[in-house]
């Protein structure tokens, strides 16, 4: 028995020695230069010429809570238009042309931020600086182009109200949120796009797509002084629009408990969701809520899993998940039940776990697993210069620091087990919860 307890301990020392050692060996430290042109464009260039790659991303700081009353969508409408058409290219070309170059890229719209990206072998660089700077000089915003959109972005709609459990984010935000604009969905409301006038449209762009609120990042295999002298040539007729805008949000008061009933037609197995409202994405404890939630549901041997799908069999799945926004997040727990499982055993059975988080610290073991998968994450996030590009756009527009991209990692393994019980008490509070029971629509 006793060579049985020197082997596992030697195994479990080996996989936390191998995890560390990967992590120092891959998180080395991503070289970035900052600089600003002079109509206020941000410009963040990383070289890293390991492979004939580059990645950019054209990332504003505009996204559905910048949108006010009667203007609902326009956000994302604007990610339709300025991402599918300019005056020098058609609606769809864009697509073709970087698909035969064996790129891909995309565009998305969230609460905070709009991005456009494309990656692509580094001998198309400039394509992907004309593209983008077209989309600051030259883009289409007429009656015509809106109607086309408008109507995309209709069947967008249809097509996501049609994805089993895919309201579920919207309906934690109507629930969490009475006053802040992230309460509204983010493909907006159908009837403010139809009333909108085309003067409404160009106010929008006016306010929020100016160079000063954008950022603009060039990653891979890239020269820097050649590649500053690309980015002069096509960005610097761009026209300076001014300052950022000034943005003001309402503030939520504290949240108090509330158990809901949310319907979606197209599940039949019904979820439970236990959540709370936590801080901005920018707070050291939001960094600390995801120890929690690793601990709570990262893999298979995780409190939870290995508790409700292994052992008791009372889930088919859990899935605990730190959504962290700008201003305010969102901890929530999922739980699909098994059988006749009811959700009061379900919520039983998870405040049991978050009250021992909150009466007795983790073990050093625990911790060491829990720091060396967040760990992991964060360098496969960095694991290609794409995720280098967006990650550095949104830490300049979010953190307004590019930096933390090599601050992340120190935080990380900052945390301590007694800060991981402190913020378990601080917002996994029973008084501050959400009990969301997320049903089957019937016709009944």
């Amino acid at each position: 028995n006793l060579n049985k307890l020197n082997l596992l301990m030697k195994k479990i020392l080996t996989k936390a020695f191998l995890a560390l050692t990967f992590f120092a060996s891959n998180a080395q430290e991503i070289n970035i230069v900052e600089y600003d042109l002079d109509n206020g464009l941000h410009i963040i260039l990383h070289q890293d010429n390991s492979a004939p790659v580059v990645s950019t991303v054209l990332q504003y700081h505009v996204g559905s809570k910048d949108e006010y009353t009667g203007i609902k969508g326009f956000a994302h409408l604007f990610e339709h238009m300025l991402g599918k058409e300019t005056k020098n290219m058609k609606s769809g070309e864009w697509y073709k042309i970087y698909r035969s170059r064996g790129g891909n890229g995309n565009a998305s719209t969230s609460v905070d931020l709009t991005s456009y990206y494309v990656t692509l072998p580094s001998n198309s660089l400039e394509l992907a600086l004309w593209r983008y700077s077209e989309i600051m000089l030259h883009p289409v915003i007429d009656q015509e182009t809106i109607d086309v959109q408008r109507e995309a972005v209709k069947e967008e709609k249809r097509q996501r109200d049609n994805q089993p459990y895919g309201r579920f984010y919207q309906y934690l935000k109507e629930n969490f949120f009475e006053v802040h604009p992230y309460k509204f969905p983010i493909i907006g409301f159908i009837e403010d796009l139809d009333s909108s006038s085309l003067e409404d449209f160009k106010d929008f762009k006016e306010k929020f797509y100016s160079p000063s609120n954008a950022v603009f990042v060039i990653a891979g295999d890239i020269d820097i002084d050649e590649t500053k002298k690309l980015v002069s040539y096509y960005f610097d007729e761009v026209p300076d629009k001014g300052e950022k805008p000034i943005k003001s949000y309402p503030k939520e008061k504290p949240f108090e408990q509330k158990r809901v009933q949310e319907f979606d037609p197209n599940i039949q197995i019904p979820a439970l969701f236990y959540a709370f409202r936590t801080p901005s994405a920018t707070e050291r404890d939001s960094s600390v809520l995801n120890y929690i939630s690793t601990y709570l549901s990262g893999g298979e041997s995780s409190v939870l899993y290995k508790k409700l799908v292994d052992e008791k069999e009372m889930a088919l799945a859990v899935q605990a998940i730190n959504i962290d926004q700008e201003d305010y997040s969102m901890f929530a727990i999922l739980i699909l039940p098994q059988g006749e499982t009811s959700f009061e055993d379900l919520i039983n059975e998870v405040e049991v776990e978050i009250s021992k988080i909150q009466k007795e610290m983790i073990s050093e073991n625990d911790y060491q697993k829990i720091q060396n998968n967040l760990e992991n994450i964060y360098v496969s996030s960095l694991g290609s210069v794409s995720g280098i590009s967006q990650s550095l756009a949104r830490y300049h527009n979010i953190y307004e620091d590019a930096s933390m991209i090599n601050k992340i990692s120190d935080i990380v393994r900052s945390v301590s087990i007694e800060e991981i019980q402190a913020v378990a008490n601080k917002y996994l509070n029973k008084d501050q919860r959400l009990i969301m029971e997320y049903l089957p629509e019937t016709n009944e």
